[in-house]
């Protein structure tokens, strides 16, 4: 075999390591985008929830504004924001804010006792459920995404293509559990 021969398969070889690397980065990049999608549809319709929920309790309990208020800006913020770290700190609040709104139940039984509140606690669990599935969904795609874009040799073909870190979607450390929603009996 010749220098030219050998220096051919080389570079084939090269190429098609490389587009190997490439495909399965952009599999993993497409699978981030699908599971930040699964998260947004359930934060949607947790956000969709909010307004509903603030209503209910303003039919019963509407000197408590702080609170309502609080949560419907939360809500704003939420909507508005696109960054996953960033995101995640305001549904954190948002869900502690969710969590003193359904609290004040205790302190008004005619709330407690609207079977409109009770489905809209229930529709809540059901959000919560889903989206702690598409957080951890969401946040194993980043995590293979990420290891597959900082590993070594695939790492070269990542970085001159162009393909970036993907962030995590997190709570609070200290908030990671979802809010405490007591059911209406």
């Amino acid at each position: 075999m010749s220098v030219a021969a050998v220096a051919a398969a080389v570079l084939a070889a090269l190429a098609g390591w490389a587009v190997l690397v490439y495909n399965r980065l952009v599999r993993l990049r497409n699978q981030v985008r699908t599971a930040w999608a699964d998260i947004d549809v359930q934060l949607q319709r947790r956000h969709d929830l909010v307004p509903q929920l603030v209503a209910a309790v303003r039919a019963y309990a509407g000197h408590e504004a702080a609170v309502l208020e609080a949560v419907t800006e939360l809500r704003a913020q939420a909507l508005a924001q696109r960054d996953p770290a960033k995101l995640g700190e305001l549904e954190s609040a948002l869900e502690l804010g969710i969590g003193r709104l359904l609290v004040l139940q205790e302190a008004y039984p005619d709330l407690k006792a609207s079977e409109n509140f009770a489905q809209l606690q229930r529709d809540l669990v059901d959000v919560e459920e889903h989206l702690q599935y598409a957080r951890r969904f969401y946040n194993g795609a980043v995590r293979d995404y990420n290891d597959a874009t900082q590993r070594f040799p695939d790492l070269i073909v990542a970085r001159g293509l162009g393909f970036r870190h993907a962030g995590f979607f997190q709570t609070r450390e200290d908030e990671r559990a979802a809010p405490a929603v007591e059911l209406a009996r």
